[in-house]
Parts: C-alpha cells; sequence; structure tokens
C-alpha cells in the first residue's frame, strides 16, 4: 500500500515556498490576544462595587474580579449618551455625528446607518487574521427584505392586524447587518430589547418569523416563545458556546458581546428575582455581572485567558428608568442642585450630573476595565481622559493592521495606558453629544458645554427657543470638572477667553472631519455645533 505519491520537484518546491512564506503570518496571528468586548447596556458606573465603592448598593463581584486583575478608568467615556451612536462610534472609531444620524437612536426598522465601504473593527481584525462574531443587541439599521419590494412600513404595531400587514419577508435574507460590516458571524436582536421586532436573528436571516402580536413596553411583532427574561441567559450560552469553539480552532477571535441589559425592560431571570437590595433593577445588574464570570469561566476552563484581551464597558450612563424598579430611597441622581450627595445612596452616575441621554457627565461618562495578563498592571487605575471611539485605533495597533486615513477619524490608541496607566493622556480632546444633538467639548479639567441645559432628559431640559429661558440664563456652561466634577457652577462668563479657545478647538474638529492627524475628511450631512434657535441668538455666553 502507498501511504503517499511523490511530488514532482518544482510543484514541491513551490508548495514548500507556500507553507513558509506563511509560517510568519500565521505564527503572528496565533500571537495575537483574542478580544473579548462585552458591552453592557446603560450600566451606571456606581452599580459596579469597585468603582461605587460603599455607596453601591449591588453585589458585582465578577466586574470587581476583572478590574482587580486589570485596569479600571475613571475618566472613559462613549461618544454619545445614548445607544445607537455610541456603537457607531466604538465600531468604526469616528464620532456618531458624522454620520447622517445626527440626534435620537434607530428604530428595530431603520435602514443600516455603517455603510458595507466603511472600515470597522471587525473588518479590521479580520484582515489580520481573527474570526469575529457579534452577539447581542445590534442596534444601528438592518436593511429588512419586503415582500412588496418597498421600504419597511414604520407603522405603529398596535394590534395583531397590524402585523399580519407588515410587509416585512421574515424568511428572507437581511441586508447591511452585522455581516455586512466586518463580522463573520452573527445572533441578537436587531434593537434594545423594548423597540420591535421581538425576534432572534441568526447571521442574515430571522431564526422564525415575527409572526405573532406582544407588549415589551412597546408592541410589536414577535416570534413564538420569545420572552424578554430568556435574551440575557441566552447571549450568555451563544458567547460561551462561541468561546469553547473557538478555542478548539487555535487562531485569534474577537468577540463583541453587546448585552441587552440593564436596559428596560428590567426582566432578570427568575433565579436571580430578589437577589440584589435595588429591586428589579439590581437583580438584573447582578445577573449582567453572572454573565460576565460565566464568559471569564469559559476563557479560563479552554485555557485562553492568559491570552485573552478581555473589555467591559458600558454604551452610555444609566438609564433614569432605574428609578422606576428600584427602592426610591436609596437610588439617586445628582440633579446639579447644591444639596450634598447623600452617603447612604446608591448612585449609578457615581455623584456625576444628569444620567443617561445628557451632556452632562452622567451621560456618557461610563465604566471601563480591560484585563490583559502580561499586558496590562494587576489592579491599576487610571483617570486618563478616554473614548470608545479609541478602541478601534487600539485594536489595530494590537493586531499590527494598518487602516486608511478615512477611518478611525476619531481614535487613538490606548496601548500605552494599558502598560502604563500614569502615561501622558492619548487624546487632547474629547467632543462629547447628547441624545437631541447638543455638543459639549472637554479638554484637560475644562468642559465646555454647547447648549444652556441638559441636552437630554435631565433638568433643565432643552428648550425651542429663546424665549423658554428664565432672563440672564447663559446659553452655554463652562465647568472645571477637577474643581467641580458635580458640574454645579458655571463659569463661562466668569472665564470668556476658554469659552472662546474650547468653541474654535470644537469648530476645528468638525470642519476637518476628523480630531486626530490626517487628511481631511468628509461628515455625512450637516452638522451644527448649537441648535437652530441658539444660532440666530446673541453671541453664546452673553
Amino acid at each position: 500500500m502507498k501511504f503517499f505519491r511523490p511530488i514532482k520537484p518544482l510543484a514541491s518546491g513551490i508548495a514548500w515556498l507556500a507553507i513558509l512564506l506563511a509560517l510568519p503570518e500565521t505564527f503572528a496571528a496565533r500571537q495575537r490576544p483574542n478580544i473579548v468586548f462585552i458591552l453592557a447596556d446603560d450600566l451606571g458606573m456606581g452599580d459596579l462595587a469597585c468603582y461605587g465603592g460603599d455607596r453601591c448598593k449591588i453585589e458585582t463581584p465578577n466586574a470587581d474580579r476583572l478590574a482587580s486583575a486589570g485596569v479600571r478608568f475613571t475618566d472613559a467615556h462613549s461618544s454619545s449618551s445614548v445607544c445607537t451612536p455610541s456603537r457607531y462610534g466604538i465600531l468604526t472609531g469616528r464620532y456618531n455625528w458624522r454620520s447622517l444620524e445626527k440626534s435620537g437612536v434607530l428604530g428595530g426598522f431603520s435602514p443600516p446607518l455603517i455603510p458595507s465601504t466603511r472600515e470597522t473593527i471587525p473588518s479590521l481584525l479580520k484582515k489580520a487574521g481573527y474570526d469575529t462574531a457579534c452577539i447581542g443587541k445590534w442596534h444601528l439599521g438592518m436593511g429588512f427584505p419586503t415582500k412588496d419590494g418597498k421600504p419597511v412600513n414604520p407603522r405603529k404595531f398596535l394590534s395583531k392586524e397590524d402585523v399580519a400587514a407588515c410587509n416585512v419577508d421574515w424568511s428572507a435574507s437581511i441586508q447591511g447587518g452585522p455581516n455586512a460590516v466586518g463580522f463573520d458571524y452573527f445572533y441578537g436582536i436587531s434593537a434594545s430589547l423594548d423597540i420591535p421586532p421581538f425576534g432572534w436573528i441568526e447571521n442574515d436571516r430571522f431564526v422564525a418569523p415575527c409572526s405573532e402580536f406582544k407588549k415589551i413596553l412597546r408592541t410589536g411583532p414577535t416570534q413564538s416563545g420569545f420572552e424578554p427574561e430568556n435574551v440575557l441567559p441566552t447571549l450568555k450560552d451563544k458567547a460561551v458556546e462561541y468561546v469553547r469553539r473557538e478555542a478548539k480552532k487555535g487562531a485569534p477571535f474577537f468577540l463583541y458581546l453587546a448585552l441587552n441589559s440593564p436596559h428596560t425592560p428590567h426582566a432578570p431571570s427568575p433565579d436571580f428575582l430578589g437577589k440584589s437590595k435595588m429591586g428589579i433593577y439590581g437583580d438584573f445588574v447582578m445577573q449582567t455581572d453572572w454573565v460576565v464570570g460565566e464568559l471569564l469561566r469559559a476563557l479560563d476552563e479552554t485555557g485562553l485567558a492568559d491570552r485573552t484581551l478581555v473589555v467591559l464597558t458600558s454604551d452610555n450612563g444609566c438609564s433614569p428608568a432605574a428609578r422606576r424598579d428600584a427602592p426610591k430611597d436609596r437610588l439617586r441622581f445628582n440633579s446639579g442642585e447644591l444639596a450634598p450627595i447623600d452617603p447612604k445612596s446608591h448612585y449609578p452616575s457615581m455623584g456625576f450630573r444628569g444620567h443617561k441621554a445628557d451632556i452632562y457627565e452622567g451621560g456618557h461618562r461610563i465604566p471601563l476595565i480591560v484585563r490583559w495578563p502580561g499586558h496590562v498592571p494587576a489592579g491599576s487605575r487610571t483617570d486618563r481622559t478616554v473614548c470608545l471611539t479609541d478602541f478601534f485605533a487600539t485594536f489595530a495597533e494590537i493586531a499590527e493592521q494598518p487602516y486608511p486615513p478615512d477611518a478611525g477619524e476619531d481614535s487613538v490608541s490606548l496601548l500605552p495606558l494599558f502598560s502604563d496607566p500614569s502615561a501622558p493622556a492619548p487624546r487632547d480632546a474629547t467632543l462629547h453629544h447628547s441624545i437631541n444633538g447638543s455638543f459639549a467639548v472637554r479638554q484637560g479639567n475644562w468642559k465646555l458645554a454647547l447648549c444652556p441645559g441638559s441636552g437630554g432628559w435631565s433638568s433643565p431640559a432643552p428648550k425651542k427657543n429663546r424665549a423658554d429661558l428664565p432672563d440672564g440664563t447663559p446659553l452655554v456652561q463652562l465647568y472645571n470638572l477637577k474643581e467641580d466634577p458635580g458640574e454645579r457652577l458655571n463659569l463661562a462668563e466668569k472665564h470668556p477667553e476658554k469659552v472662546n479657545e474650547l468653541t474654535s478647538l470644537a469648530k476645528r474638529y468638525l470642519k476637518r472631519g476628523r480630531s486626530t492627524p490626517g487628511p481631511r475628511q468628509p461628515n455625512e450631512g450637516e452638522t451644527f455645533l448649537y441648535p437652530a434657535w441658539l444660532r440666530t441668538s446673541p453671541s453664546p455666553g452673553k
């Protein structure tokens, strides 16, 4: 019996040359770390004990363990104070307001926000030999197929008849979703768990038709058997399954795990009901922490922990909806008034002013923990200002993967801070964005909000015209966050030179289409630093 057939000399030489040439790239790919990016939804800094300390009334042992083995960022920010734009910034390394979405969030049936031609973290890492997976909440739009070829009817689904009249073809291929922007695998939901359609999607297809009708805060088309309390455990199972499957392959992988929690509806599994002292909201946070622990356990059991970079963060600050499902006397937000912070209360925003949707720190200052054994000092912390857009450049540097000048326009690498948390701040300044499209610019200790109110849901709420403002209200807000982290004392009139300086900086970032060195890039659609009524008012700050 012949065990092999001799190869002709020329073919043999070519074959061996191909193998030898491939070896360095293969070896380099195997040396690159796996990356697990866990994105919680509406998780406040103070919801984790490693941040909130004694004021935190929720037990989060797994996040705390992650922090004790890595670096904890205390001045990290999402690019927006709401979810769709923040997720856009993470995956593209570009400020969300440079896209066509200038305010608000997308709906469950909205078209794709990220063009398939734009470089993203997964598309970049795929070029470096990574397998890429997105498991969880997408909320960046999808191209749903329709029965009549017309766009999806954005009707409000108020009855079974409305669902029956929906023109979505539940069995056809979805375009422009996660698979179109670099993910090899997707399993999840189209948007937040309170936004229809309510059903699972695997890669580019619904796993079953959304032919039933249900109310999950909002009403809409639903898959049979789809229940809110089963979503988080399912995402955990899919993530653990993916890690165990990839561990057998040996090549590096990137897992973007976008949880639905603790966003509304607060739907903990029965096993977690009543576990916290903070009502259903606290129970849901505890279950979120449990998911983190189960994923870390999978990394340990597969022997991948030492060569996996793990990120735990949130898409924005805690939602005020948490107050509805938590004891009213124990969960509080800083309203910006001069009353002292109650040391006995749980503050999801760590005492920073405001919450989700706001331009204030509580809207976009978020927890951020990074563990990377052998590269990040265990139990360290850094107070350097960073933004979630920075992970694009960070992962590109780790993977040694170059990218074109029209990608990652607002991303700087955090790699120096990983090895030395006391290293200089990687970014000169940061632009923040609220749900109504208001801006703030942060540089050093100074923060200038280019609006007269919260830009979001807290008081003072956004106004529609100048006449709605109390007499004498400054049109912009300037805060020294080192001396006034609660943003209580507006210094705009006292430091007009700083107002002008930061306004000029924000305008430059906007006009150049980027905040990093490189050639000027176009923004999509017109973007303004001030709302329309403010642009026609006298000079802001006066």
